[in-house]
């Protein structure tokens, strides 16, 4: 049976993660994400055993409680989205392990960060329309987000924000890349012919 500092030790494990104890109890340990300060991870004794909050996805989290009488809803936080697992033994810890992962990767994901991904997933010599980057990451209704977050790109020689245009393929207003024709050079340099300002999507608009 996994102890606290099993579980924390296997917190401390994932990316960019700290421990934390914040509320001057050292009965309550968190573990963060060092990037948002978000804890997806909580320590604490309760009625003599200790107990794991984890966040949950709504579509697995009736799963767990009804797999496990010691997996109950979420103690001290919002019970549509965290459950509690209390460690009395009747759990695997393959399955308490799975469940603190599971709950780091729905802390740490960001639409900002699946647009960036799918951005870079554009073939060279293709362009893709800002729908189409929405729905790559997961929602083809946050085009205004896509743009929100390519306007924003940290990354411009890792990210190539220039190969999105909007669904009549017309590129972006001069300043967001920095200056007149830019996106239209960095496009022909990747092989793709502009005209007036537009791509046909038909040739180069990615499938």
């Amino acid at each position: 049976m996994l102890t606290r500092e099993d579980v924390l030790n296997y917190g401390l494990s994932f990316p960019g993660t700290y421990k934390e104890a914040p509320f001057h109890d050292p009965n309550w340990q968190l573990v963060r994400v060092t990037e948002n300060k978000k804890a997806f991870l909580w320590t604490y004794e309760r009625d003599g055993y200790l107990n794991l909050n984890v966040k949950v996805d709504p579509e697995w989290r009736d799963f767990f409680r009804n797999a496990y009488e010691s997996v109950i809803p979420g103690y001290h936080l919002n019970k549509e989205h965290w459950n509690t697992i209390i460690i009395d033994g009747t759990i695997p810890d393959s399955e308490i392990k799975k469940m603190i992962e599971e709950s780091y990767r729905i802390i740490t994901d960001s639409p900002t960060k699946r647009i960036y991904e799918a951005v870079k997933k554009i073939p060279k010599g293709k362009v893709a329309t800002y729908r189409q980057i929405a729905k790559m990451a997961g929602n083809e209704r946050m085009s205004r987000a896509v743009g929100n977050a390519l306007h924003k790109n940290p990354e411009p020689d890792k990210i190539p924000c220039y190969k999105v245009v909007n669904s009549k393929g017309e590129l972006a207003s001069e300043f967001v890349f920095g200056g007149r024709d830019v996106q239209a050079k960095l496009l022909e340099a990747d092989g793709i012919e502009v005209v007036n300002n537009k791509v046909d999507l038909n040739k180069y608009g990615m499938k």
